[in-house]
Protein backbone atom coordinates (compact mmCIF):
# COMPACT_ATOMS: atom_id res chain seq x y z
CA UNK A 1 0.00 0.00 0.00
CA UNK A 2 0.99 3.50 -0.91
CA UNK A 3 2.41 5.14 2.24
CA UNK A 4 1.67 8.84 1.09
CA UNK A 5 -0.96 9.90 -1.50
CA UNK A 6 -0.82 13.45 -3.07
CA UNK A 7 -3.98 15.50 -3.15
CA UNK A 8 -4.24 17.58 -6.75
CA UNK A 9 -7.01 20.05 -6.92
CA UNK A 10 -8.83 19.54 -10.69
CA UNK A 11 -10.33 22.26 -12.12
CA UNK A 12 -13.54 22.15 -14.66
CA UNK A 13 -15.61 25.37 -15.81
CA UNK A 14 -16.35 26.81 -19.32
CA UNK A 15 -16.03 30.30 -18.18
CA UNK A 16 -12.95 32.25 -18.67
CA UNK A 17 -14.28 34.29 -15.17
CA UNK A 18 -13.91 31.40 -13.23
CA UNK A 19 -11.00 29.65 -14.38
CA UNK A 20 -9.29 32.30 -13.09
CA UNK A 21 -10.83 32.54 -9.80
CA UNK A 22 -10.32 28.83 -9.32
CA UNK A 23 -6.46 29.54 -10.28
CA UNK A 24 -6.04 31.96 -7.91
CA UNK A 25 -7.79 30.62 -5.46
CA UNK A 26 -5.70 27.05 -6.19
CA UNK A 27 -2.30 29.09 -5.95
CA UNK A 28 -3.26 29.64 -2.24
CA UNK A 29 -2.97 26.45 -1.30
CA UNK A 30 -1.15 24.51 -3.55
CA UNK A 31 1.66 24.47 -6.35
CA UNK A 32 0.02 21.89 -8.83
CA UNK A 33 -3.36 21.21 -10.31
CA UNK A 34 -4.97 19.30 -13.07
CA UNK A 35 -6.82 21.29 -16.05
CA UNK A 36 -9.95 19.37 -17.18
CA UNK A 37 -10.76 19.71 -20.85
CA UNK A 38 -14.05 19.10 -22.48
CA UNK A 39 -14.56 18.89 -25.76
CA UNK A 40 -18.40 18.18 -26.18
CA UNK A 41 -17.99 15.21 -28.14
CA UNK A 42 -16.39 12.24 -26.58
CA UNK A 43 -17.63 14.09 -23.09
CA UNK A 44 -21.42 16.22 -23.31
CA UNK A 45 -20.07 19.11 -21.86
CA UNK A 46 -17.27 21.54 -23.53
CA UNK A 47 -14.88 23.55 -21.14
CA UNK A 48 -12.37 26.33 -21.37
CA UNK A 49 -9.45 25.92 -24.24
CA UNK A 50 -5.73 25.63 -24.46
CA UNK A 51 -5.57 29.22 -25.66
CA UNK A 52 -7.51 30.31 -22.39
CA UNK A 53 -5.02 28.27 -20.26
CA UNK A 54 -2.36 30.28 -21.70
CA UNK A 55 -4.19 33.59 -21.03
CA UNK A 56 -4.50 32.58 -17.37
CA UNK A 57 -0.76 33.32 -16.99
CA UNK A 58 -0.29 31.52 -13.25
CA UNK A 59 2.68 30.16 -11.39
CA UNK A 60 0.89 26.53 -10.95
CA UNK A 61 2.72 23.81 -12.14
CA UNK A 62 -0.12 21.74 -14.08
CA UNK A 63 -1.41 19.46 -15.82
CA UNK A 64 -4.10 18.55 -18.98
CA UNK A 65 -6.79 15.59 -18.32
CA UNK A 66 -7.83 15.54 -22.03
CA UNK A 67 -11.59 14.45 -22.08
CA UNK A 68 -11.63 15.09 -25.86
CA UNK A 69 -11.80 12.72 -28.85
CA UNK A 70 -8.94 12.95 -31.51
CA UNK A 71 -6.65 14.01 -28.24
CA UNK A 72 -3.51 14.28 -30.40
CA UNK A 73 -4.89 17.61 -32.67
CA UNK A 74 -3.97 19.48 -30.05
CA UNK A 75 -0.50 18.27 -28.07
CA UNK A 76 1.94 21.06 -29.10
CA UNK A 77 -0.95 23.71 -28.11
CA UNK A 78 -0.69 22.30 -24.44
CA UNK A 79 3.11 22.03 -24.63
CA UNK A 80 3.96 25.02 -25.78
CA UNK A 81 0.95 26.49 -22.92
CA UNK A 82 3.55 24.60 -20.32
CA UNK A 83 1.83 21.42 -19.32
CA UNK A 84 3.94 18.90 -17.56
CA UNK A 85 1.43 15.66 -18.56
CA UNK A 86 -1.27 15.30 -20.54
CA UNK A 87 -3.75 12.71 -19.76
CA UNK A 88 -5.99 11.27 -22.13
CA UNK A 89 -8.39 8.74 -22.54
CA UNK A 90 -8.20 5.38 -23.38
CA UNK A 91 -11.62 5.27 -24.84
CA UNK A 92 -11.06 8.16 -27.33
CA UNK A 93 -8.81 6.91 -29.23
CA UNK A 94 -8.12 3.49 -31.65
CA UNK A 95 -4.45 4.11 -31.27
CA UNK A 96 -3.45 5.12 -27.12
CA UNK A 97 0.35 3.94 -27.90
CA UNK A 98 0.65 6.26 -30.72
CA UNK A 99 -0.64 8.85 -28.65
CA UNK A 100 1.93 7.68 -26.11
CA UNK A 101 4.82 8.34 -28.23
CA UNK A 102 4.20 12.14 -29.47
CA UNK A 103 3.53 13.22 -26.03
CA UNK A 104 6.90 11.51 -24.65
CA UNK A 105 8.23 13.11 -27.88
CA UNK A 106 7.02 16.16 -26.95
CA UNK A 107 8.99 16.06 -23.47
CA UNK A 108 5.88 15.61 -21.59
CA UNK A 109 5.07 12.64 -18.90
CA UNK A 110 2.32 10.78 -20.54
CA UNK A 111 -0.45 9.30 -17.97
CA UNK A 112 -3.32 7.39 -19.33
CA UNK A 113 -7.13 7.40 -18.31
CA UNK A 114 -9.58 4.90 -18.34
CA UNK A 115 -13.26 5.37 -17.58
CA UNK A 116 -15.10 3.32 -15.23
CA UNK A 117 -16.23 0.00 -17.39
CA UNK A 118 -12.98 -0.28 -19.13
CA UNK A 119 -11.04 -3.37 -17.87
CA UNK A 120 -7.98 -3.89 -16.18
CA UNK A 121 -6.74 -6.03 -19.06
CA UNK A 122 -7.75 -3.78 -21.64
CA UNK A 123 -4.80 -1.77 -20.89
CA UNK A 124 -2.23 -4.43 -20.02
CA UNK A 125 -0.02 -3.68 -23.15
CA UNK A 126 0.19 0.11 -22.41
CA UNK A 127 1.21 0.07 -18.91
CA UNK A 128 4.56 -0.17 -19.20
CA UNK A 129 4.61 2.75 -21.74
CA UNK A 130 3.13 5.27 -19.54
CA UNK A 131 3.81 7.67 -16.09
CA UNK A 132 0.73 7.00 -14.57
CA UNK A 133 -2.88 5.89 -14.67
CA UNK A 134 -6.14 7.37 -13.59
CA UNK A 135 -8.82 5.66 -12.98
CA UNK A 136 -12.53 7.83 -13.38
CA UNK A 137 -14.79 7.11 -10.28
CA UNK A 138 -17.50 8.70 -12.00
CA UNK A 139 -18.80 9.06 -15.98
CA UNK A 140 -16.87 12.15 -17.08
CA UNK A 141 -18.00 15.46 -18.02
CA UNK A 142 -19.08 17.23 -14.92
CA UNK A 143 -18.08 18.49 -11.39
CA UNK A 144 -20.35 16.35 -8.68
CA UNK A 145 -21.24 13.23 -10.76
CA UNK A 146 -22.35 10.24 -8.45
CA UNK A 147 -19.16 8.27 -7.33
CA UNK A 148 -18.73 4.37 -8.47
CA UNK A 149 -17.49 2.29 -5.34
CA UNK A 150 -16.81 -0.15 -7.87
CA UNK A 151 -14.06 1.60 -9.01
CA UNK A 152 -11.89 0.98 -6.10
CA UNK A 153 -11.83 -2.57 -6.45
CA UNK A 154 -10.09 -1.89 -9.57
CA UNK A 155 -7.36 -0.08 -8.43
CA UNK A 156 -6.69 -2.70 -5.39
CA UNK A 157 -6.13 -5.18 -8.56
CA UNK A 158 -4.66 -3.07 -10.75
CA UNK A 159 -1.71 -1.96 -7.68
CA UNK A 160 -1.49 -5.91 -7.05
CA UNK A 161 -0.47 -6.36 -10.60
CA UNK A 162 1.75 -2.97 -11.37
CA UNK A 163 2.89 -2.04 -7.86
CA UNK A 164 5.42 0.12 -9.42
CA UNK A 165 3.02 2.37 -11.73
CA UNK A 166 1.66 5.32 -10.28
CA UNK A 167 -2.07 5.48 -9.73
CA UNK A 168 -4.96 8.14 -9.45
CA UNK A 169 -8.43 8.53 -8.95
CA UNK A 170 -10.73 11.74 -10.28
CA UNK A 171 -14.03 11.81 -9.94
CA UNK A 172 -16.59 11.92 -6.76
CA UNK A 173 -14.18 12.38 -3.90
CA UNK A 174 -15.81 13.61 -0.64
CA UNK A 175 -14.94 13.98 2.79
CA UNK A 176 -17.03 10.67 3.45
CA UNK A 177 -15.05 8.17 1.23
CA UNK A 178 -11.88 9.49 0.48
CA UNK A 179 -10.66 7.49 3.88
CA UNK A 180 -11.65 4.21 2.02
CA UNK A 181 -10.20 5.48 -1.44
CA UNK A 182 -7.14 6.37 0.53
CA UNK A 183 -6.86 3.09 1.51
CA UNK A 184 -6.72 1.55 -1.94
CA UNK A 185 -3.24 2.28 -1.80
CA UNK A 186 -3.89 5.12 -4.89
CA UNK A 187 -0.79 7.23 -5.09
CA UNK A 188 -3.15 10.36 -6.23
CA UNK A 189 -6.43 12.02 -5.84
CA UNK A 190 -8.06 14.13 -7.76
CA UNK A 191 -10.22 16.43 -6.63
CA UNK A 192 -13.14 18.72 -7.86
CA UNK A 193 -16.39 20.00 -6.39
CA UNK A 194 -15.39 18.59 -2.99
CA UNK A 195 -12.76 21.54 -3.15
CA UNK A 196 -13.86 24.53 -5.52
CA UNK A 197 -18.03 24.12 -4.77
CA UNK A 198 -16.90 24.69 -0.87
CA UNK A 199 -17.28 28.07 0.86
CA UNK A 200 -13.17 27.81 1.63
CA UNK A 201 -11.65 25.97 -0.74
CA UNK A 202 -8.20 26.29 1.13
CA UNK A 203 -9.63 24.79 4.40
CA UNK A 204 -11.71 22.19 2.30
CA UNK A 205 -8.51 20.99 0.54
CA UNK A 206 -6.74 20.99 3.99
CA UNK A 207 -9.23 19.00 5.61
CA UNK A 208 -9.28 16.19 2.71
CA UNK A 209 -5.67 15.74 2.55
CA UNK A 210 -5.61 15.09 6.21
CA UNK A 211 -8.85 12.38 6.03
CA UNK A 212 -6.46 10.79 3.64
CA UNK A 213 -2.93 10.76 5.20
CA UNK A 214 -4.89 9.91 8.37
CA UNK A 215 -6.46 6.47 6.81
CA UNK A 216 -3.02 5.27 5.54
CA UNK A 217 -1.49 5.61 8.98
Amino acid sequence: MSQRVRIVPAILTEDVGELVKLARQAEKFTDYVQFDIMDGDFVPSRSVSCAQIVGLKTALKWEAHLMVRHPEDCLEDFRKAGARKIVFHYEATPDPGKIINKIKKLSMKAGLAVNPETSIAATTSLVDKVDSLLFLSVNPGFYGARFIPEVLQKIVAFRKLYPETETGIDGGVKENNIGQIARTGVDVIFIGSAIFLQPDPAASYNQLKKLAEDAIK
